[in-house]
């Protein structure tokens, strides 16, 4: 009697698409997915177009200039200044000024640090700028409250008597950066 010749054998792959169908869903609801926070910026309330706008009159001497033109070349109180990393310790000392040099803010409260751009500001000037500027206030509320700066970055983590000493010196000492609108590129 001939033998039958058997043919290849096959795979059953009918159960390989609801493995992959499990295995993909498994992976979408165990990943997480990083959202881009962006700045954490509060923006004005959106001004009534019916009414004129406020007139707010501050003392020159409480705001602190800073500005930067499409070249990244930064002025701070009408002087030239090419190294950023000099901006902390001078917004600190504007600030924490106290009335003693009639140059600088009268006392904290009252001081705002005016940060004007050109539209062709680079992003990482704007940034580095921006960076500093916070980076003062948040190294003045540290050296206040005798905490790390890691502590007053995270405050909402922090015990709460720190918590309430922090709100408390942000009403002494408001974090006031006025953000004006960009300017036309001028590169000068």
């Amino acid at each position: 009697m001939p033998r039958k010749k058997r043919g290849a054998a096959e795979v059953n792959a009918g159960s390989m698409a609801d493995i992959a169908f499990l295995l993909l869903i498994f992976f979408l609801v165990t990943t997480t997915i990083a959202s881009d926070k962006g700045l954490a910026i509060q923006l004005p309330p959106k001004q009534d177009p019916n009414e004129p706008p406020p007139d707010v009159k501050f003392n020159e001497r409480n705001i602190f200039k800073v500005l930067v033109n499409s070249n990244d070349d930064m002025l701070v109180e009408d002087e030239p200044l090419g190294d950023v990393k000099q901006l902390r310790s001078m917004v600190k000392e504007f600030v924490l000024n106290y009335g003693k040099n009639p140059e600088l803010s009268e006392n904290p409260g009252k001081a705002v640090v005016s940060f004007k751009t050109d539209r062709g500001t680079s992003y990482e000037m704007y940034m580095a700028i921006l960076d500093e500027l916070q980076g003062a206030y948040y190294e003045i509320y540290s050296q206040k409250l005798g905490v790390d700066m890691k502590t007053v970055r995270e405050i909402n983590n922090a015990e709460p008597s720190v918590k309430d000493s922090y709100d408390d010196l942000k009403k002494e000492i408001p974090m006031a950066i006025s953000i004006a609108e960009p300017s036309k590129a001028t590169g000068n």
